[in-house]
């Protein structure tokens, strides 16, 4: 049970929302996602100054919080849990970003610049593009089709949130929460832990 005067209305809410996740109900995945998102991006965007790799960092912050909601304790408020877990991903992305050779070879920026700009199509690099491709359309096409078509308005018609919320006439917080699911099956998927 939650104590009152330790936590408050918000917690109490909170703590609602997440016994109704628990159970798989995905308004209250998609209410826990409307009450924090704003907060955890723009979070995270003090941390990496990218708001693509800040956005990306916040959908997977709420997948790891999703995943993990049997673990959580109603002794701490939801919005600490989830601001520990958004801090130790994005310590945990800004590490493997270190370990990027450019960086771990002591290669200053502007020799990738330099590269990067080079836009001369190596085979190599278009053949390996190709199968990456392939592979990620292979996976995609065993998701169930309402996951398949918001990744594929998302990653492959580049659309914001609200260009698909207007086009397949859904509140936003729905797709947002509908979208994550549909990464997380797909991370899954990939890591040969599922297939859907």
């Amino acid at each position: 049970m939650v104590n009152k005067s330790k936590t408050g209305e918000a917690a109490e809410r909170d703590y609602a929302l997440v016994i109704r996740a628990r159970e798989g109900d995905q308004k209250a995945y998609a209410g826990l996602m409307a009450l924090y998102e704003d907060q955890v991006y723009h979070f995270l965007l003090n941390r990496v100054n990218d708001s693509l790799i800040a956005e990306d960092l916040t959908i997977e912050t709420f997948g790891k919080a999703f995943r993990n909601l049997h673990r959580f304790s109603p002794d701490y408020a939801f919005s600490t849990w989830l601001f520990r877990i958004a801090l130790n991903h994005c310590i945990d992305f800004q590490r493997r970003q270190k370990n990027n050779p450019y960086e771990r070879d002591g290669v200053g920026k502007q020799q990738m610049q330099t590269e990067v700009a080079d836009e001369t199509p190596d085979p190599e690099e278009s053949f390996i593009r190709e199968q990456r491709l392939n592979l990620m359309r292979e996976t995609i096409e065993k998701l169930k089709p309402h996951y398949r078509m918001l990744i594929e308005l998302r990653y492959f018609d580049e659309l914001s949130y609200e260009e698909i919320a207007e086009k397949l006439e859904l509140p936003i917080g729905t797709v947002k929460a509908q979208l994550f699911r549909a990464r997380d099956l797909l991370y899954q998927i990939l890591s040969g832990s599922r297939e859907l």
